[in-house]
């Protein structure tokens, strides 16, 4: 028997996903309660601004540049005792930091762009688009979890943004990702695909559901499918991961076998929800469908389940 454990690409689907480029060293086991001092004491030190959910991008060269030296960032107002130190760069350390100054007060050689907007439109690089992931969930998480939520008391940010401490109980508090179950139910000949009321004109996706507690990933991936479309899976096989800042979440993405044809879609999630042959996904994929049906952007690992399948031979 040949040994299969590590029969895969060198280099996995994950990798080829929206906000997977970020090559930041992070340095988990060296963070120390002053991290973010030290950082801002440090002259190579750069700074992503954001604030409202949208990163501060200056002009430069017909393109963005997302990247801030510590001086270059008083006239935007940055909060350093609110910031987090994402790791360590070639250049040297790099925080998040929120922008105080309102949008409408930027100057002109300034925009604050959406992070869906930033990373839909490819205005920054990859490595740059990982960092604002990272970034951009761990201020979401510090703005909705001030409190302790055993005593009540209002904590202090730690650890360089890591940890969140009780001064009054002493408890501690740990950034948190949610896990999130994406999956493409798939034949041979067929796919299933859905379209939420929120979804752009046109648009069909993979169906999606957050995982529960005591659950696993095929555990939630055959419940998740069984409760928007009716349809019970048998096999579930893991393809690719996905960080997604919206506004801490981690997608998981998988295929499922199904197991029976007939669609009862959940009509209070879902818009519609119906199989689409291989020819007619791979229409949508490249934009030339006659009816204007699209897939999601190359960026969204939904784009990325269904690309696989279609250029599979399965």
């Amino acid at each position: 028997m040949s040994f299969r454990l590590f029969d895969a690409p060198l280099r996995e689907p994950s990798q080829f996903v929206g906000f997977a480029g970020n090559t930041i060293d992070r340095q988990s086991e060296n963070r120390a309660d002053d991290s973010v001092e030290k950082a801002l004491a440090d002259p190579t030190t750069r700074l992503l601004l954001m604030n409202g959910g949208r990163l501060h991008l200056k002009l430069a060269d017909g393109g963005f540049d997302p990247w801030y030296r510590i001086a270059e960032s008083e006239p935007f107002s940055p909060s350093f005792t609110q910031g987090v130190l994402l790791g360590f760069s070639e250049q040297g350390p790099v925080l998040a930091v929120l922008a105080g100054i309102d949008p409408e007060q930027l100057p002109e050689t300034v925009k604050a762009i959406d992070y869906r907007s930033v990373y839909m439109q490819g205005l920054i690089d990859e490595a740059a688009a990982g960092a604002m992931a990272q970034g951009a969930a761990l201020l979401a998480w510090h703005a909705s979890h001030r409190f302790c939520s055993k005593c009540g008391t209002e904590s202090q940010m730690r650890a360089g943004g890591y940890k969140r401490h009780c001064p009054n109980c002493g408890t501690e508090h740990f950034p948190r990702t949610d896990p999130v179950a994406i999956m493409l139910t798939a034949t041979r000949e067929k796919c299933l695909l859905g379209r939420g009321r929120h979804f752009g004109p046109g648009m069909y996706s993979a169906l999606a559901g957050f995982i529960e507690p005591g659950e696993t990933i095929e555990a939630a991936v055959r419940r998740e499918t069984l409760e928007e479309a009716g349809i019970r899976l048998g096999r579930v096989v893991y393809h690719a991961s996905q960080p997604w800042p919206f506004p801490y979440s981690l997608m998981i993405g998988c295929f499922g076998e199904p197991l029976n044809d007939d669609i009862q879609a959940d009509l209070d999630e879902l818009e519609d929800c119906r199989w689409f042959l291989r020819d007619e996904v791979r229409l949508m994929l490249d934009r030339a469908h006659p009816d204007a049906l699209v897939t999601p952007p190359k960026g969204a690992i939904a784009h990325h389940l269904i690309r696989a399948w279609v250029d599979s031979e399965l």
